[in-house]
């Protein structure tokens, strides 16, 4: 599934290859695919592609036509995608929407997605204001430690659950929550009121540089990632921890990765990530 460093990743190329084209067309497969404001697509025919940018997991393409500006918000869900049309997938009755430009570097972009666990949104700025609002809390690669500090205060339960959970800190998903605290040294299952403010600066700085260092290497394509040019992202390589139950812990301390089952899998190492009683 993608979760930030993909989001970004794709952010970063259509920006670069698409900024300041203008939007001839939008062909819309199924209806059910928008999840909001399928009526107000004709709007955008015309309109010129002014910024990109991304919340949580979602992208936002922001398009301008007579000093007006609404937004194609995606989601790329499970197995969603934005890509050029010189990617060839392999079901290409997947591909749900085709916003055609003119101007760019691409002439075309697709939005292929064939578990349908995400959507499009065309929005007003209101619209999208409520949608964030709605979706997604602090951003990882933007809080500042003390942000990090006040929702951990304000919060309860296990941390791993905490990370992943994205009305609190939008983005971070099953594959980054694990080398995240793998790295920090934390248990999945460490009560988030127990941590130390020293813990929490440490936690902060972690979760910043693993999401800097998998956006520098393309993402993690586990599965079904693929950039919008159709690169595969390289930073599974980078993998610590998530994947490997079973084997001898990276850190060579001894002990071997285990997976701790719930509702999403967890991978640690029990003596370098040991549950915590006290401060």
């Amino acid at each position: 599934m993608p979760e930030l460093p993909e989001a970004e990743v794709v952010t970063r190329q259509i920006r670069a290859r698409l900024l300041g084209a203008r939007l001839t067309e939008v062909w819309i497969g199924r209806e059910d695919i928008v999840r909001e404001g399928y009526a107000a697509a004709s709007w955008y025919r015309g309109a010129t592609l002014q910024s990109v940018n991304r919340y949580g997991k979602s992208v936002a393409l922001a398009f301008v036509n007579s000093h007006d500006c609404r937004y194609v918000v995606a989601e790329l869900g499970m197995t969603g995608l934005l890509l050029f049309p010189s990617v060839q997938v392999k079901h290409p009755q997947h591909v749900h929407v085709r916003l055609l430009f003119e101007g760019g570097c691409e002439p075309e972009l697709r939005y292929w997605n064939p578990r349908r666990f995400g959507r499009l949104s065309f929005l007003d700025k209101a619209g999208l204001d409520q949608y964030c609002t709605r979706r997604f809390g602090l951003d990882p690669l933007s809080a500042s430690q003390q942000d990090v500090l006040k929702l951990l205060r304000e919060r309860r339960g296990r941390l791993k659950a905490l990370l992943m959970h994205q009305q609190a800190i939008a983005g971070i998903g099953n594959i980054y929550a694990n080398e995240i605290l793998f790295r920090a040294g934390l248990h999945p299952n460490s009560q988030v009121s127990r941590l130390s403010a020293s813990k929490a600066d440490r936690l902060h700085a972690i979760m910043r540089a693993v999401l800097d260092e998998a956006i520098r290497h393309g993402g993690s394509s586990v599965r079904d990632f693929f950039a919008p040019d159709g690169t595969e992202g390289q930073y599974k390589r980078q993998h610590l921890v998530y994947g490997k139950a079973g084997q001898p812990c990276p850190n060579r301390c001894g002990g071997v990765i285990q997976r701790l089952r719930g509702e999403r899998s967890s991978y640690f190492c029990p003596r370098c990530q040991p549950v915590r009683r006290k401060r």
